[in-house]
């Protein structure tokens, strides 16, 4: 009787201390835990920090295989909370990548087991630090054109951070490049909606609305890309075509007339502004804004073709004024959008419109062999 007295007193005295070693083990990774904070705000260096971690870990590993110590979250969150710092401070690459993937499995564990969040805070820090960990793993998918890759890690990293306009920008792009122009539109507009300046994508995200024929959100979005960068070249290209497109043509001709006092040298402006004349019936006017956008580039084909269409209309309006001169007035300009053609055909010798526009014209004048040597090269065309 004495003797089982005995064996049961080693049998708990051996239980008890085991649960002792077990408690300090967790007692040692807290330590290091408390070690490790302490060296980062000192800015000690790397080999020091990981050494500490290396200690904590060592005492984690005897947690992990305790029957009980390896159901207390504190145990997993210690963990995560190491590896994950690891990974971002271990030069190695195999190795900070193991300290990742450790990372990452411990968080699972340890917010499984943290029913009463005591230990939130060190879940907290880990996950910031997957997070940091995940922004570098998806920054070099990117730039080795995994952009798969990059827009699922960089999807979590800005959704954790949504103010952060550079990460949903990035997402945004990574979004674009595997053609998810749904995400790629959120993530443009977390960044738009997050005070981002960068005219490019206030650009880009119109294209993407024109290309669900949402052209109201596209004309907005080109609006609000210019009260953040006003003047801006493509921008304004962008949303003077736009309201062309879509027929706004008062709100583009204000615009251009806007513009053209600040970007005196823009042939594209003077160009649009001519044709928005046009439209109107303006051809004179038309001619005059053709006439400056040629000042500032002769060789602009655009111009040169049009402007050749405002000559021929005005001289088809001048044959029904009643006018005694109206016949060499009408010859007057006709020759005027005859040079302009010829200059156009010389500039790009293979646009059809605008050798049968010459056909016509020589055609009226009677000039038979210029009409045969113009018909041989449409033809050809």
């Amino acid at each position: 009787m004495q003797s089982g007295s005995k064996l049961l007193l080693v049998l708990l005295i051996f239980t008890s201390l085991n649960a002792l070693a077990q408690k300090s083990q967790i007692l040692i990774a807290r330590n290091s835990v408390g070690k490790l904070q302490a060296s980062i705000a000192n800015k000690e260096d790397e080999k020091k920090q990981l050494a500490i971690i290396t200690e904590g870990l060592k005492s984690i590993e005897s947690a992990e295989k305790d029957n009980k110590t390896k159901n207390w979250a504190e145990t997993w969150a210690i963990k995560s909370y190491l590896t994950s710092y690891a990974s971002l401070i271990d030069t190695d690459k195999a190795n900070a990548d193991k300290f990742y993937d450790a990372a990452n499995s411990a968080i699972k564990q340890a917010r499984g087991l943290d029913k009463y969040e005591d230990n939130s805070g060190l879940i907290k820090a880990s996950h910031h630090n997957i997070l940091i960990k995940k922004q570098e793993k998806a920054n070099a998918s990117f730039f080795n054109n995994d952009f798969t890759e990059a827009y699922t890690d960089l999807k979590e990293v800005s959704d954790a951070f949504p103010a952060d306009t550079t990460l949903a920008l990035n997402t945004g792009i990574c979004a674009l490049n595997i053609q998810n122009y749904d995400e790629a539109i959120n993530y443009f507009k977390r960044a738009k909606e997050n005070g981002i300046q960068n005219a490019a994508m206030f650009q880009k995200l119109a294209q993407l609305y024109v290309g669900k024929y949402d052209n109201e959100t596209a004309i907005k979005t080109l609006e609000d890309g210019l009260v953040k960068n006003p003047f801006q070249k493509n921008l304004t290209n962008d949303y003077i075509n736009l309201l062309l497109d879509t027929e706004n043509y008062t709100r583009a001709a204000t615009l251009i007339e806007g513009n053209l006092k600040v970007e005196k040298g823009n042939k594209l402006l003077y160009f649009l502004y001519g044709y928005l004349q046009q439209i109107g019936g303006n051809n004179s006017t038309a001619i005059l804004a053709y006439d400056k956008a040629l000042d500032t580039d002769q060789n602009y084909f655009d111009a040169l073709y049009q402007m050749s269409l405002a000559y021929i209309n005005s001289a088809n309006e001048t044959l029904s004024k009643n006018e005694a001169d109206k016949t060499a007035k009408y010859n007057n300009l006709i020759n005027r959008a005859q040079f302009a053609l010829q200059r156009a055909n010389e500039i790009n010798p293979n646009d059809k419109k605008t050798v049968q526009l010459l056909v016509d014209i020589y055609t009226k004048k009677n000039a038979t062999d210029k009409v045969q040597e113009l018909n041989r090269k449409l033809q050809e065309l």
